[in-house]
Order: C-alpha cells, then structure tokens, then sequence
C-alpha cells in the first residue's frame, strides 16, 4: 500500500527546512526521495529515504544524484561495486534532480575510479 499522505506532510516540513547541508560531487548521502509511483524508486522508512550518490553538483541547493541499492542488478541501467565493505548498486536509470532540503546523513563518499565508472555509464546510457 502507498503511503502518498504520510509523504505528502513530510514533503511539506521539508519544504520549509531552512537547514543547509554541505555536500560536494562523490559524497553519498541518506536521503528523502519520496513515495513515487509506478517504476520509480522509493525511499524506505518513517522518512521516505535511501542512499543517492551526488553525481553533479549545480548549486549549493540543487544535484543530480543517483540512488542506490544493496540489491544486485546486471545491465547497462546499473553500476555494481564496493562501498564501505559492502556490494552496492547504483540505479543508473532512476537519476534524478534533488534538492539539497532532502538530505539526510551523509554516509561516505566513493572511489574516484568507481564514480567515473558510473559518469561513463551515465553518459552511455544518455547517449550524450
């Protein structure tokens, strides 16, 4: 069962945060995606989160980051690697805008070698 009405209100808290956190390119963060519909991914818990890699940072209120999961998935929507001893994957194909009101608690920040692996996949699967 969706839980639209308990994302909803917390969206709007949210919305009105004035706290601004810090977050540069590679850092990986827990963060309030939301209850979204269909495919799209969700957040998980009381605060609708899960773990997005900043893929682009814009501004100090706006990125493009990546989520992820500890759940393995092969093809070329997806990036499998290591992160803090555990096999981690980032859901190409469900990058999106965030602002920064969303994030959470930063957990870590990723290798150089695997975020550029995940840039090229990125941009393969953009064919840009």
């Amino acid at each position: 069962m969706k839980r639209f009405d308990e994302w909803n209100k917390l969206k709007k808290e949210l919305h009105s945060s004035k706290e601004k956190v810090i977050f540069k390119e590679r850092d990986v963060f827990w963060v309030s995606i939301g209850e979204n519909i269909g495919f799209e991914q969700n957040g998980k818990g009381n605060i609708f989160s899960r773990p997005v890699l900043v893929m682009k940072k814009f501004s100090k209120n706006m990125f493009f980051g990546i989520p992820l999961s500890t759940q393995t998935k092969e093809g070329n929507y997806f990036y499998n690697f290591d992160f803090l001893g555990e096999r981690s994957n980032a859901l190409i194909v469900q990058g999106r805008l965030f602002d920064s009101k969303r994030l959470e608690n930063k957990i870590g920040m990723i290798d150089k070698k695997n975020f550029e692996s995940i840039k090229i996949k990125l941009k393969e699967l953009l064919n840009v």
